[in-house]
């Protein structure tokens, strides 16, 4: 763990392994914190506050911009390390490495854009004044899937903005969050702005910085279910929350674009590390003229998908992350079958050539799929594709929509009114029309309804670590 600046274990001694989800090996250990642990990085954070808060944002920047450089300067060490300790094929741990700094260039940049304003009043004798300060300590939980560029996404503008931090990664990628601090350190971060405190168990965290005063604001990475409780808790202090969470992304292909073009787009973003994306495709909604064409065309991708190690180069697709992503995969699978989907391709566990060692399941595709199947409302985290094919393009918005996550949908269409209609009528906080990467440091990142709470990004990232502050006075 890291406290105070300095590399320490836990008070108990308690350590925990780190296993490769590909092979099953273990490859290091880290330390198992508890709630004490979380205290002392909070009491940390909090004595660190005032400096931090007080240092000009003209050095705050030049702090992350070193540590940009660092970061690009260790990105193939860092992408080996992702891969090991998460699964993913090297090639899109590298792209998550680049993806990571990009968040520690931007925040570098947008430090020194923290603006005010003045307000006119309508008294001639009166003047407003507009300031924003940061927010306090930030409790910070991160998720396994992208256990690089959650970390940067989120301690990036909480340090930019002045505030300081206690980070809490996944226990399942412990290693990663290490390496993220250490580039931290040795880019000249004072002692106590950033914290590292890792566990098994992440209940005793998750409490003591939903309930500690010292913490004004957290921002969570992960379930539904879980971001719902952290609130729940940190409502009793009115402290701020920043919430991203599930998604139940549907994927529209209209009958006026190429469906081999669609199911191309389909194939790359719907596998995205295994499907383990909270903005994964989890519906494919084909118009009837082209369903067939698009099926024939994804299975065809699918089929050619080659599963394995990530560090092998020939690996298109890596594990899941542990026994119970593969047990809800099967259940889903087993349920959509049972009620009437049919099975394309794919829809086992793959155990041959040694994949036993690990995690890994068959990019699977699944033609036929219904509202009374479960894979319809719950979110896979998984390499299955389910498609359903509709015939009235009057009623895809209003299937599109039922569901109560709302981070991310998808839109194939080469009709600009309907794509306008499409992105005002979708109640998800992110849409790719034609497109299926919607995402960058630049652009803001956030869902609705039960995908969670404020944006992650952008000049709206930013402004998640800070108050505002009004003057009024006579002159």
């Amino acid at each position: 763990m890291y406290i105070d600046g300095q590399w320490t274990d836990a008070r108990g001694g308690r350590r925990f392994d780190v296993t490769n989800p590909a092979t099953g090996e273990v490859i290091g250990s880290a330390p198992d914190g508890d709630g004490t642990d979380a205290a002392r990085a909070i009491d940390a954070a909090a004595r660190a506050l005032p400096a931090w808060a007080a240092t000009t944002a003209y050095a705050r920047a030049a702090i992350l911009h070193k540590a940009w450089q660092l970061m690009m300067a260790r990105k193939e060490a860092l992408a080996e390390l992702m891969t090991t300790e998460q699964g993913k094929p090297l090639k899109a741990a590298r792209n998550e490495v680049q993806y990571a700094a990009d968040f520690l260039q931007w925040f570098a940049e947008e430090a020194k854009r923290i603006y005010g304003e003045t307000i006119p009043s309508a008294r001639a004798d009166q003047r407003f004044l507009v300031a924003h300060q940061p927010v306090g300590v930030v409790a910070a939980i991160t998720p396994w899937n992208y256990p690089v560029s959650m970390i940067t996404r989120k301690l990036a503008p909480a340090l930019a903005a002045g505030c300081t931090v206690v980070l809490k990664p996944a226990e399942a990628t412990p290693l990663c969050a290490r390496a993220v601090f250490e580039v931290l350190h040795e880019a000249g971060l004072p002692a106590g702005v950033a914290n590292l405190v890792s566990a098994a168990d992440p209940r005793p965290i998750g409490e003591a910085f939903t309930t500690h005063p010292a913490v004004r604001k957290l921002t969570f990475t992960g379930s539904t279910a879980v971001g719902k409780q952290l609130a729940r808790e940190a409502a009793g202090d009115m402290k701020r929350v920043s919430m991203e969470l599930g998604g139940h992304a549907p994927f529209i292909v209209f009958d006026d674009v190429d469906p081999t073009h669609a199911a191309k787009g389909a194939a790359l973003v719907k596998f995205l590390n295994t499907g383990q994306a909270c903005i994964s495709p989890n519906r494919f909604l084909a118009h009837a003229r082209g369903a067939d064409t698009f099926v024939d065309t994804l299975a065809g991708r699918i089929r050619a998908m080659q599963a394995g190690n990530g560090m092998d180069p020939a690996t298109t697709i890596g594990p899941l992350i542990n026994e119970a992503a593969i047990a809800k995969i099967e259940a889903q699978v087993d349920d959509a079958l049972a009620k009437g989907a049919t099975l394309v391709c794919g829809g086992e566990r793959l155990r041959s050539n040694g994949l036993d060692r690990g995690c890994f399941y068959a990019p699977t595709l699944l033609d036929h799929v219904t509202p009374e199947m479960r894979i319809w409302r719950e979110e896979t985290f998984g390499p299955v594709a389910p498609v359903i094919r509709f015939s009235d393009a009057d009623d895809v918005l209003a299937m599109a929509n039922d569901t109560s996550y709302g981070l991310a949908a998808y839109v194939y269409t080469r009709d600009v009114g309907r794509a306008f209609r499409m992105f005002e009528g979708l109640h998800f906080g992110i849409i790719g029309i034609n497109d299926i990467n919607p995402t960058s440091a630049a652009a803001p990142f956030g869902g609705m309804k039960a995908s969670g709470l404020g944006r992650e990004g952008a000049r709206e990232g930013i402004m998640e670590y800070l108050e505002t502050k009004l003057g009024g006075w006579a002159v």
